[in-house]
């Protein structure tokens, strides 16, 4: 058995992506530290820095076989932790700035459970529409709206285009849009009828 330890990173990744967990496992204690340190760094929260890091080396994983590494794995690695910096603190910009604004628009808002089960059902409806996406455009779609990368970030991770990236969007927000559309046609079909 070869000493993976003496092994560059680019023969490491490079075995990743034939399916090497030990290669991988190698790549992981070689970075996790230095990439967690960087996170800790510009986040000063420890358990988000970790979080990132966790979720990086997890993605490489799941799309070692997509990803496309133009510079050196570490200057790619150190790329993809600033971006998800910057991304969790896009994120906690805007959780923030959403609970001030409803804390703010809504005070005296009646949370019926008729609406509770409207919105329920609302999110239900968007989830199997999802669900029914082809499994690339899926995963792009949820990327961009659940994880709430960028193009870019989500072309850097599977290593295709940004343009690709905004044709997946665009497929998927049109094929939601007019299943929404029917939904809400629906709806209010149900609303005159009762």
């Amino acid at each position: 058995m070869k000493d993976l330890r003496k092994f560059s990173d680019e023969e490491l990744f490079e075995a990743c992506v034939q399916g090497s967990e030990l290669s991988f496992e190698e790549l992981y204690n070689r970075y996790w530290y230095k990439l967690y340190a960087e996170a800790l760094r510009r986040l000063k929260k420890a358990e988000v820095a970790e979080e990132i890091v966790q979720d990086l080396f997890t993605s490489i994983w799941l799309n070692r076989k997509r990803i496309r590494i133009h510079s050196s794995v570490a200057a790619y690695l150190f790329t993809s932790v600033r971006y998800l910096v910057i991304s969790s603190v896009q994120k906690e910009i805007v959780r923030k700035n959403y609970k001030e604004f409803y804390k703010g628009h809504f005070k005296d808002y009646d949370n019926s459970t008729e609406t509770k089960i409207a919105f329920n059902e609302l999110q239900h409806q968007i989830e199997s529409h999802v669900r029914l996406l082809p499994d690339r455009c899926r995963y792009i779609y949820e990327l961009s709206r659940k994880e709430f990368k960028s193009n870019k970030e989500i072309a850097d991770l599977l290593g295709i285009s940004e343009k690709t990236v905004e044709n997946q969007l665009t497929k998927a927000l049109s094929r939601l849009k007019v299943a929404m559309k029917l939904y809400s046609f629906q709806l209010l079909l149900l609303y005159y009828l009762c």
